[in-house]
């Protein structure tokens, strides 16, 4: 355990206490900067935003378009290409039932991966119940990665979508996804990202990246829960219609006729997550502060060392790529997830246990669930010997 984790931990209340906390993967714990961030917002500078002409009410509609300025320097994006929505799922189902049904048909085909989480799936399917387009599943690599070589023997001029996870919630494995933007536009496809694990431990680059759609939570990125983001090229942002109809969204409103607000407001119907927009601004100052360096360092770092000392027992079966990013999912012999992290639990350690939303992924894997740990800026050392500790009581009471 070193001084900086020391003093980044200090900086959790969630984390008072001899309390090993290892669902980062999850949802992440807030420092005190955002807490107080959104105690401020909710209290002393509360007021609605867009529409009040008095001063408190200006004052918030400033700070609430700030946030999305910060949110598109996080991302090196523009902010007119930034939209707030509930989160990551509402983000990729904005897509889909947006830009999706408005050019996708019978006889187009979308491309995901084996190991996408199912708000990277189910909306597709949705999409293709109604439209008739079909869905193509890329492969993994024998140590859990996103096949780009079978994608590109996949791909064909007939996908217009492909959807892939940039970090894998279940075995923490990296997409390179300037490569997967060559293979798409190469077919004409259009390429999104599931960026909920990578935005609170990579450096985002839209610019770079060469995606058309990017999608993530804030709550993963110490950030509060209930908003997320969608980017889009601008381009693409125009072409689409709303999703949702309502105040803020609007031009002109008749019974003859509405016309809408450009993007992105055209995508933010009724009040928005005021609060919340704040708190997620806070949490990207705060982790720019720290440095997305710094997290990716660590958190693989921590992986690592958790997949040697695991890889020392007989009785586990470790799944993903050695170099996982901050996630590692394993198995038990003998004892299903769901025990292990009871036990874990009396021992004041929380793990995650389950299939994490994505069951055709363990059924790929073979297993009905995983145990996973997963690491966060506050995690150590001393989360990892917990975590141990308590396999090892379990395999005792297990025999």
């Amino acid at each position: 355990m070193t001084t900086d984790t020391l003093v980044i931990k200090d900086q959790f209340p969630g984390l008072a206490g001899d309390w090993h906390y290892l669902d980062t993967a999850a949802t992440a714990q807030k420092p005190l900067a955002v807490i107080e961030a959104t105690v401020r917002a909710m209290g002393d500078d509360y007021a609605t935003v867009h529409r009040g002409v008095y001063a408190r009410s200006a004052d918030m509609t400033l700070a609430f378009e700030a946030a999305r300025r910060r949110v598109a320097a996080f991302m090196n994006a523009h902010e007119d290409e930034i939209v707030y929505t509930r989160g990551a799922t509402e983000s990729i189902n904005l897509v889909a039932q947006t830009w999706g049904a408005a050019n996708l048909k019978a006889g187009d085909r979308i491309l995901l991966s084996v190991l996408e989480h199912h708000s990277n799936i189910v909306p597709w399917q949705m999409l293709r119940d109604k439209t008739g387009v079909e869905i193509d599943v890329c492969p993994l690599t024998d140590d859990g990665q996103i096949d780009l070589e079978a994608a590109e023997r996949i791909l064909t001029p007939a996908h217009k979508l492909v959807a892939f996870a940039h970090v894998s919630n279940v075995l923490g494995s990296v997409l390179h996804v300037e490569h997967a933007a060559r293979l798409a536009h190469a077919v004409g496809a259009k390429l999104l990202i599931d960026g909920c694990q990578a935005a609170p431990r990579l450096a985002l680059d839209m610019a770079a990246f060469g995606c058309d759609f990017y999608a993530f939570s804030a709550h993963k990125l110490y950030g509060p829960t209930g908003i997320g983001v969608l980017w889009a090229r601008k381009e693409i942002l125009d072409s689409m219609q709303p999703w949702q109809g309502g105040g803020a969204m609007i031009d002109r409103v008749t019974f003859e006729k509405t016309t809408y607000a450009p993007a992105p407001q055209r995508f933010e119907a009724g009040t928005p997550n005021i609060i919340e927009a704040l708190g997620m601004a806070t949490a990207m100052d705060w982790l720019s502060d720290i440095g997305l360096d710094r997290a990716e360092r660590h958190e693989r770092d921590l992986a690592a060392l958790l997949r040697v000392e695991l890889r020392k027992r007989n009785d586990v079966t470790l799944f993903g790529p050695e170099n996982g990013l901050g996630i590692v999912s394993f198995a038990l012999d003998g004892v299903h997830p769901h025990d292990l992290g009871t036990i874990l639990d009396e021992e004041g350690v929380a793990i995650r246990a389950g299939h994490h939303c994505a069951q055709p992924l363990m059924e790929h894997l073979g297993v009905p669930a995983t145990a996973r740990a997963s690491f966060g800026l506050y995690s150590d050392e001393g989360d990892i010997e917990a975590l141990l500790k308590g396999i090892e009581r379990t395999r005792r009471i297990f025999g």
